[in-house]
């Protein structure tokens, strides 16, 4: 445990690095009776820099075999940088969730890599914003509220949480609080039923053509964030489709895989012949000592893969940087979505997920 004779100045500590250093759990808190928020701190004094609404992928050691990577939005706040947090729900068939939610105690240590992430009001800003959300994709919103509160609190943003029963709308009260503290923060939560001890008096339903001009009266004019279940999403695409909205300024949370390119348009780039046997390409791995044949479109994950290479991966779709390896020879075709840094880039890392042969490659792995 680290005691108060730890003090350390901020500007004695430096950037927590995922290469470097591990999480610790301080505390694991219900939020609902499926929802809980673990919150960590790095191993040794650090702080996290990030931005508000990115994301960390987790190695959780489900089995002794091998662990299981998951991804989950960042509730914390940037402003709060010594810790950061994440709320997860723990669905009927979940796998890393469960476990964290039976296993997962303060004092215990974690790798995680990140924070990454494109859902950011900073990434994407506006002169205002509506936040709409449904269950747990209230986490980004969460995280880029609470830092408009410390940071920015005059912000102008209508927050819509949509959830089955008020018993399940995440941080209500801490939302209410930040309402009394922010001028520009308007509250609007819609439930699909409730029981009398509810004492329900708000909207009921879901998210419809009717309901949202109610709680954003002018919404085409502002900057929308949208995070939820696919369907959830979808509808709230159609909705504002619909009605006019400027999609340029509509984002969401998504981890939906980046879409593969033709094998023939990889040849072209490559500049070789687009007959079959040109379009093999040989990948060495250089920790593992194998020298392997990569089909033509297979993403450098997928040849590790069906050659019994180990690559951690947890989204699949160039998102979550958990598969980042270095590249030591050759060139790729990398179809990523924000999930790895300019300068790692530079440096010579790749996605193996969304990363394909240009010809031959070395990796090390």
């Amino acid at each position: 445990m680290q005691m108060a004779s730890s003090f350390h100045h901020f500007d004695e500590l430096h950037v927590w690095i995922d290469r470097q250093n591990m999480l610790e759990c301080t505390s694991a808190v219900m939020e609902t009776a499926d929802v809980m928020t673990f919150t960590f701190r790095p191993e040794k004094p650090a702080w996290f820099r990030y931005l508000p609404g990115q994301f960390v992928t987790l190695e959780l050691p489900v089995t002794d075999d091998e662990p299981v990577m998951r991804t989950y939005t960042l509730s914390s706040t940037p402003s709060r940088p010594l810790s950061i947090a994440v709320t997860v729900k723990a669905q009927a068939d979940s796998i890393g969730t469960r476990w964290m939610f039976d296993h997962l105690k303060p004092g215990m240590r974690l790798k995680a890599f990140g924070p990454l992430g494109d859902f950011s009001f900073v990434r994407h800003p506006g002169e205002k914003y509506l936040f709409i959300s449904a269950g747990s994709g209230v986490t980004p919103m969460m995280s880029m509220t609470r830092w408009m509160a410390d940071c920015i609190p005059e912000t102008d943003v209508t927050f819509i949480s949509c959830a089955r029963r008020p018993d399940d709308i995440l941080f209500r009260s801490e939302l209410e609080v930040l309402a009394r503290q922010m001028s520009g923060l308007n509250l609007g939560f819609v439930v699909e039923g409730h029981e009398a001890r509810h004492g329900w008096h708000g909207l009921r339903g879901r998210i419809d053509g009717a309901k949202l001009p109610l709680l954003a009266p002018d919404f085409l004019e502002r900057t929308v964030f949208c995070c939820g279940p696919e369907p959830f999403m979808r509808g709230v695409r159609e909705l504002l489709t619909a009605a006019g909205f400027d999609m340029s300024r509509y984002h969401e949370e998504s981890f939906q895989p980046a879409a593969a390119p033709a094998a023939e348009e990889i040849a072209v780039r490559a500049g070789v012949a687009t007959d079959a046997d040109a379009q093999v390409a040989k990948v060495v791995f250089t920790m593992s000592g194998k020298e392997i044949e990569a089909k033509p479109g297979q993403t450098i994950l997928q040849a590790a893969r069906a050659n019994g290479v180990r690559i951690g991966a947890a989204c699949e779709g160039g998102i979550c940087g958990t598969c980042r390896v270095m590249k030591v020879a050759g060139e790729v075709e990398m179809n990523h979505n924000g999930g790895i840094l300019d300068d790692e880039i530079d440096e010579g890392y790749i996605l193996a997920c969304c990363s394909r042969p240009l010809g031959d490659v070395q990796i090390e792995a």
